[in-house]
């Protein structure tokens, strides 16, 4: 019976098993470049995902890639946040448009549905800011830009703010093989955050570079529009 015992404390003390050669190797190139870019690396397990940190305008952002956190995410879901300490009053979207319309469209019929009496706790905070908060727009932006995604905040002034030319051509240039206009994106921020979010293949290094570059970008201008050490 003790014999049994020691066993069971000995098995529990074993350190967990590596992950599999495969999964390492699939990881291996993320790690590589984030070594490169003075990112810190850190892999979740097989089939679990991994996680990228580093610093932008002084301030820690982090990014993941895993299991998704929104029902309209498909596969892998690449998420990034940062705390950026800006102003608390600054509150901006960029949403592609099909994922825009479709969230609408899931609102229009919830709220529009005879038997549901009361909203949903669990539904995601953009689909609750598509009806806080008006689309924006503005003639210096490409058309290109607008085809693809919308702006939404209550202060478009903020918007013309943050979002300038070289954050827009970044999020419009997706290097090959590139996601289609219609693989849900946004950044938003909010609450003195930044986030980003979007539908992610497994093992795309382009795209995953290029979002990390897009969020970076994000939150260096932010940082530069809304500081606190700004006059409002």
């Amino acid at each position: 019976m003790f014999d049994r015992i020691k066993k069971a404390f000995a098995k529990e003390a074993r350190e967990p098993e590596p992950p599999p050669a495969a999964a390492t190797s699939q990881l291996a190139p993320v790690s590589e470049w984030a070594a490169t870019q003075g990112f810190t690396f850190s892999s979740q397990g097989a089939g679990q995902g991994y996680s990228i940190q580093g610093h932008v305008a002084g301030k820690p952002w982090r990014m993941e890639v895993g299991r998704p956190s929104r029902k309209y995410i498909q596969g892998e879901e690449l998420r990034a946040r940062a705390e950026l300490g800006i102003r608390d009053d600054v509150s901006l979207m960029v949403i592609n448009r099909p994922l825009k319309e479709a969230l609408e469209k899931q609102a229009y019929a919830m709220f529009t549905d005879s038997l549901q009496t009361t909203a949903d706790p669990n539904l995601p905070e953009e689909m609750r800011w598509l009806a806080m908060y008006d689309e924006v727009g503005w003639d210096s932006m490409p058309r290109a830009f607008w085809g693809r995604y919308a702006v939404l905040t209550d202060q478009r002034e903020h918007a013309l703010a943050w979002l300038d030319p070289t954050l827009a051509q970044l999020m419009l240039g997706w290097p090959a093989p590139a996601p289609s206009a219609q693989v849900p994106f946004m950044v938003l921020l909010m609450r003195g955050k930044a986030y980003l979010r979007m539908e992610h293949q497994p093992n795309d290094m382009s795209t995953l570079q290029h979002a990390a570059q897009v969020f970076t970008s994000a939150c260096e201008s932010a940082v530069g529009a809304f500081s606190t050490d700004l006059p409002l």
